[in-house]
């Protein structure tokens, strides 16, 4: 095994022999919260509480690397097996780092193909790092904001200075050694109101697969006995919505400025992972991406000491479901604790989501954004509501036209001539109204 095995883990990878597997999702935090930047908005960041005196370093040290790797692999149903880096920064545990994560996923893939998924804010990339990523074919998601002005309001380094310039270096590393990138786009307060400038240098950067993650936080009056701020979800603390928050109806309207901007030009061109996930709904299939599907439970974190945590954004005491050394992954999600919580998701929703008309494609979104309480005084409402229901009433015309096209065995970016047939007839439309008010007259 490559490491000794206490007698817990023996039983418990005996009992898991017994347990059907299914597919879940991993988020593995190697250097935990620790980074070289300080963005406002991170929630990550406060993390560093839970670990205080612990005796470790914040790096993830072999034994619970191998255990991870050596785990996930023989746990997955699948001949793939997909590995996402986060953190924290992850680049700061050097290239070395993840030599040995390569060496190690090639000592127990048994046969399963490998792929790793790398988040990084990119102002560490160099040439060392070009090369190791281009070799061992990680795909890098680049955090960025849109230009610099707009990037550089919330994401800061340590000493307060801007980083635009740097992730822009670190995304010339990339495209220099032809690395394969996409793009993480936070949405916060103020980018939201510039969805045309974020879009247009989203593309002209060389981004072909743009995620858009709204910010959401509610901060405490008082830190809890952990020392965080960031409120957990469900809390009954006195709190208010961070100011750099996306404002609901706002957020919808990002979405649908950026839909109508790729309409137009970009189907099959650039994808768009929240376009994508709601072309699922409204072709029927099960939806990919957790903060849409019915249930949750399914993408889990393993922090840097081995500790596995419900999901991303529940990393506190409550959600901690154990550790690797001493029970294994395919137990940890396959635990009653575990299957509470992603049924908690469906039985959460409040009378007004069960008979929403677009309940089909948000399902409640994500639990952590369930604090306000519907108009009859029902808690469980998301605070996001409005803008999704805004955004997918707007597009409801075009995904239906994809959707079918589909079953139709057609390329969904016919939707484009559509469109704009579409906006030509109701141009005119409104024309001729126009002129026949200018006749009454």
């Amino acid at each position: 095994m490559g490491f000794f095995i206490g007698q817990s883990a023996r039983i418990a990878i005996q009992e898991e022999s017994r347990i059907p597997m299914k597919p879940f999702h991993i988020m593995a935090k190697p250097h935990g919260p620790i980074c070289n930047l300080n963005c406002t908005y991170c929630y990550y960041l406060e993390k560093e509480n839970l670990y205080l005196g612990g005796g470790r370093e914040y790096r993830m040290a072999d034994d619970v690397l191998e255990a991870y790797i050596r785990q996930y692999i023989q746990s997955q149903p699948s001949q793939f097996v997909s590995f996402a880096w986060q953190g924290g920064e992850p680049t700061l545990l050097g290239v070395a780092f993840f030599e040995r994560v390569v060496e190690l996923q090639k000592k127990y893939a048994d046969g399963k193909t490998i792929e790793n998924a790398f988040q990084t804010n990119g102002t560490l990339l160099d040439d060392a790092w070009g090369e190791f990523l281009a070799r061992h074919k990680f795909l890098i998601g680049l955090s960025v904001d849109g230009p610099e002005e707009i990037h550089d309001a919330y994401r800061l380094d340590k000493g307060g200075k801007p980083t635009f310039a740097r992730v822009m270096r670190g995304l010339g590393i990339l495209k220099k050694h032809g690395v394969e990138f996409n793009t993480l786009t936070v949405i916060h307060r103020k980018n939201s109101y510039r969805p045309h400038e974020v879009y247009r240098f989203l593309k002209e950067i060389g981004s072909k697969y743009l995620q858009f993650i709204p910010v959401v936080e509610q901060v405490a009056a008082q830190p809890d006995v952990n020392g965080l701020r960031l409120m957990k979800p469900f809390s009954r603390q006195e709190s208010h919505v961070s100011e750099w928050s996306v404002e609901p109806l706002q957020f919808g309207r990002f979405l649908q400025q950026v839909f109508d901007d790729w309409l137009i030009q970009d189907v099959g061109r650039i994808f768009v992972q929240l376009f994508d996930v709601a072309l699922e709904s409204w072709y029927g299939v099960p939806q990919q991406l957790c903060v849409f599907a019915p249930t949750c439970g399914g993408a889990l974190v393993v922090e840097h000491n081995g500790d596995v945590y419900s999901c991303d954004h529940f990393v506190y005491p409550d959600n901690r479901l154990g550790n690797i050394l001493s029970k294994t992954l395919g137990n940890l999600v396959n635990s009653p604790q575990q299957t509470r919580f992603g049924h908690a998701k469906e039985a959460g929703l409040p009378s007004d989501c069960h008979q929403c008309d677009v309940r089909f494609a948000c399902n409640g979104e994500c639990p952590k954004h369930r604090f306000l309480e519907t108009g009859s005084g029902e808690p469980g409402l998301n605070y996001l509501c409005a803008g999704y229901k805004h955004f997918f009433h707007h597009i409801d015309p075009y995904m239906r036209f994809m959707a079918n096209e589909l079953r139709q065995d057609r390329a969904p970016a016919r939707v484009m001539e559509w469109a704009r047939a579409r906006r030509h007839t109701a141009a005119s439309l409104a024309v001729r109204q126009s002129r026949q008010s200018l006749s009454v007259r």
